[in-house]
This record gives C-alpha cells, structure tokens and sequence, in this order.
C-alpha cells in the first residue's frame, strides 16, 4: 500500500479549491500566521540561527526529496525534471538566504519566490493528488519559499532596497534567455516559455503564445509594486 504513495501510476490531477487543496492552503497559512506571531521570540540570536539553518536544510530536503523520487521510479527527465523552473530556483535561493541572509538574493526571491509560489499553490500544476508524495512535496516546496521570505522580512528586518526592480527585472530577463536557449536546444519548456502546461494557470489569462510572454514581464513589475507597497506605506508613516 505504501508503494501506492509513490507509484508514478497514480496520475489523479489536482481538483482546483477541492477540500484537500483548501487544506494545504490553510496549512500554509496557519504558518505564516505562526511566525508572525513567533516573530520576537525568533529574533534571539541562538534561536535564530538554529531556525534559519534547520530550516534551509529542510527546505534543501525536500527539493532533492523531488529529484530522488523522479529517479526512483524512472521517471527523471531532462525535459521537465532539472530545476530550472522560478519557483524550483526559488526553492534552492530560499535555503541559500535562510543561511547568509544575502539582502540580493532576498530581493530575487521576494519577487520570484512569492509571485511564483502564490501563483503556484492557487492553482498547481500538479498530477498528482492527495495523498500521493508529490503533493505533499509540492505543497510543502512552495509554502516553505513564502515562510522564508516572510521569515527574512518579520524576523531578520530584510527589505528591497533602491533600484531592486532593474536588478530584479535584469535577472529575470537574463534567465529567461538562458532558459529560452536551453529549451531550444533539448526541447523543453522550462518557464513554460514555449507553450502554456497542460492543466489551468494563470498563463490562461494573459493571451495566446508568445504574448503572455510580455504580459508576465508586465505581472512581474505590477508584482514588484504590490509587494513593496506595505514597505512604501510603513515609510511614510514613519516619516509622518
């Protein structure tokens, strides 16, 4: 029965705001809500540290959890399995700045991770349902990108910092050539670069290829703004 859990041959696609996907949500934000709440009591030092490090190795396990798994049942490819995806990146730079707390790096991942992840965990692209592994992996992945970042920003005072935007954008544009290169080369779709996934996302509503393209360089500073604007307002309130 076990094996079940695991078996690639458990192909059920994830029902969008079904009662487990609402679940998960709720998971995830009774976390986000936790360490709000815990934010002080994390900010002692030792604490801080023995937080920010276990965290980043788990956050580590479960992106390998992945590449295992896909091994394990022969189902790794070049095609769709490498991490090369935002929020695959995302994962790996969420570890990374849990350890270094790298303010560039909270910057990439701030935009990326939570745009990524928020899009993500709203509507996955997931074949594979509750109680298979990969949702829980998956739920799990991209849960942990949104409590690193808002670990960095409740608990270590993290914030984008003047002209964070062109640098955010500059990377973002430069991957994505990186990326679009590959893709040509191998076949592949990594960023969904050459057509939309399969099942529903928000690629639906932003036009046919290779325009929605364009209209996520426009989500991605409409993004940046959004998510800066909590900084912009606590700025001029304390100027106030």
């Amino acid at each position: 029965m076990l094996n079940s859990y695991f078996s690639v041959n458990q192909i059920q696609p994830i029902q969008l705001f079904s009662t487990t996907h609402q679940a998960a949500l709720a998971v995830i934000a009774g976390a986000c809500l936790a360490l709000f709440v815990a934010r002080r009591r994390l900010r002692e030092e030792k604490l801080n540290v023995v937080f920010r490090h276990t965290f980043a190795f788990f956050i580590l396990l479960l992106a390998l959890s992945y590449q295992i798994w896909s091994v394990a049942v022969r189902e790794w490819s070049v095609f769709y399995s490498l991490p090369l995806q935002l929020c695959d990146i995302s994962v790996i730079l969420s570890a990374v700045m849990l350890f270094n707390k790298n303010n560039s790096i909270f910057e990439i991942t701030y935009i990326w991770g939570l745009g990524g992840a928020f899009q993500a965990l709203l509507t996955p692209n997931l074949w594979y349902a509750f109680p298979h592994f990969i949702f829980f992996q998956f739920f799990l992945a991209h849960g942990s990108i949104i409590l690193a970042c808002l670990f960095m920003i409740f608990v270590d005072g993290l914030r984008p910092r003047p002209g964070s935007l062109k640098r955010v954008v500059l990377v973002t544009n430069g991957y994505a050539l990186v990326i679009a290169i590959f893709n040509f080369y191998t076949g592949s779709n990594y960023l969904f670069l050459c057509r939309k996934p399969d099942l529903p996302s928000l690629l639906d509503f932003l036009g046919p290829w290779p325009w929605y393209i364009l209209s996520l360089e426009l989500v991605l500073i409409f993004m940046f703004f959004l998510y800066n604007l909590p900084f912009f307002i606590c700025r001029l309130l304390r100027k106030e």
